[in-house]
């Protein structure tokens, strides 16, 4: 076959493809126009005409596009070249699914338009509409958990330029670089969960989810599948599908741990697991799911008398231990309170300022709520005021009952006295070393006794032997 045949049967081959096609979308579709450069109608189909209320379909040829097709865009394809492949078209009757494209000559110049309508009532859309939609609203859900799970503080909002203040923040940058876990301790209210916030925000893993879980705030009956997750039916109850526990939540970003101190014994060999091998296995599977998370853990207890007591396992602690930051109580950082106060102001919109006496009151009182409490207080001085100018006054009235910070009292304590034996000296210390305690928590014994590392029932023994009061 020489070349010209080929050429020409090439050419047979298009020309009768593109007739096949167009009579295979004028058969199939719910409706087929031509017009010509100037947008008047050639040849429309039947079907099409009679939806424009034409019997006739002779009727509309000659015709302007839009008289016999309100909305037509067909004027603009024959204009510009340029087709509109899938576009809405409203009607009096249904919308219209439609694609216009150009017609060219030999030499591909456009001599006019066709448009097709492609689905009517959008009926043949429907299967693909609903996956849409569906999928819509699947990625507006992750998008929520996401922003859910990203952490939200910064270093710059742990507030204070204090020796001790510094000292942290150096200690928790540097943890930021590393994946090795962190174990944050002070009382409550210092803002251990903030710094938790800020080492993920610092670290490589910023993008990645920040998901927290407090073991003091969940019943120990569902801590662990709370924390690990379940497989489907894995209990009566237990969803069929299976749950995600916070460790699959967190893959690869940052899990922190509130109140440790509190998780019960037999979780935590299992945490120790996951620090050790990298592995956990759902409530009711027998699955083992590999993990990469960096573990941050906070607790206000103190755990080396927690594990004297048999409380807590000492190899768990020396594995969340590798990177200790001891976050000092407000009593010790007083230094940064001009700064606290004049932030949290700002975070209250409020307009106050406080007078030197003021903020010599605030000085005078232990907070054992540490950061929250003043918050708290200022918050409360602030609403009960009149005057922009916050007094001593009212800042006794918002604290309440002040709880003496008396540092040179307790520097007093370790001074020898004299003709005094060994066990004297003991009993004043644990009887001075106790008030101290029971005025810092208002006379809260279980609270006392948790920041003094002892078990209630010994802390009461020990009040009734040297003459406590509880009231005290």
């Amino acid at each position: 076959m020489k070349d010209s045949d080929s050429l020409k049967d090439y050419r047979r081959v298009r020309r009768l493809a593109i007739r096949s096609l167009f009579e295979i979308i004028e058969q199939s579709s719910e409706g087929t126009v031509i017009v010509d450069k100037d947008a008047r109608i050639v040849w429309i189909n039947e079907r099409y005409a009679r939806r424009f209320g034409l019997e006739d379909p002779s009727r509309a040829v000659g015709q302007p596009c839009e008289k016999v097709i309100p909305g037509s865009l067909l004027r603009q394809v024959a204009s510009n070249g340029q087709p509109i492949l899938l576009d809405m078209m409203d009607t009096a009757k249904d919308p219209l699914v439609v694609m216009r494209l150009p017609i060219h000559d030999d030499v591909g110049g456009v001599i006019g338009a066709i448009g097709f309508a492609l689905f009517d009532e959008l009926h043949a859309l429907s299967p693909l509409l609903k996956r849409y939609l569906s999928m819509q609203q699947e990625l507006a859900s992750t998008r929520s958990l996401l922003r859910a799970r990203q952490a939200k503080y910064s270093f710059a909002q742990f507030i204070g330029t204090s020796a001790a203040s510094l000292e942290v923040k150096r200690r928790a940058r540097r943890s930021a670089s590393t994946d090795s876990p962190v174990l944050l301790m002070g009382e409550t209210g210092t803002g251990k969960e903030l710094l938790a916030h800020a080492i993920h925000n610092t670290s490589p893993r910023a993008h990645k989810p920040f998901v927290s879980i407090n073991s003091a705030a969940i019943p120990e009956t569902l801590l662990e599948a709370e924390f690990f997750g379940t497989a489907p039916g894995a209990f009566t109850g237990a969803d069929r599908r299976g749950r995600q526990g916070k460790l699959r939540l967190a893959e690869g970003g940052t899990l922190f741990l509130d109140e440790i101190g509190d998780m019960p014994l037999p979780l935590q060999s299992k945490l120790l697991r996951v620090l050790q091998e990298k592995e956990y296995e759902p409530v009711g599977s027998n699955e083992m799911i590999k993990t990469d998370i960096r573990l941050i853990a906070a607790t206000s207890i103190d755990l080396e008398a927690a594990i004297k007591r048999g409380e807590f396992r000492a190899d768990l602690y020396y594995r969340l231990s590798v990177l200790p930051i001891e976050v000092p109580p407000l009593r010790d950082r007083l230094d940064d309170m001009p700064a606290l106060t004049e932030a949290i102001l700002e975070e209250l919109h409020s307009q106050h300022e406080l007078e030197p006496g003021a903020m010599t009151m605030l000085g005078h009182h232990a907070w054992p709520g540490n950061i929250r409490e003043l918050r708290n207080v200022l918050e409360r001085a602030a609403l009960l005021s009149d005057d922009t100018q916050l007094t001593a006054d009212d800042i006794r009235v918002a604290i309440g009952t002040v709880v003496p910070h008396t540092p040179a009292a307790s520097q007093r304590r370790t001074e020898p006295v004299l003709n005094e034996t060994y066990n004297d000296a003991r009993q004043r210390f644990d009887r001075e070393l106790i008030q101290a305690k029971l005025a810092q928590c208002r006379g809260n014994v279980i609270l006392a006794a948790r920041q003094l590392g002892l078990g209630r029932s010994t802390l009461y023994k020990k009040m009734a032997a040297l003459g406590i009061a509880e009231s005290q």
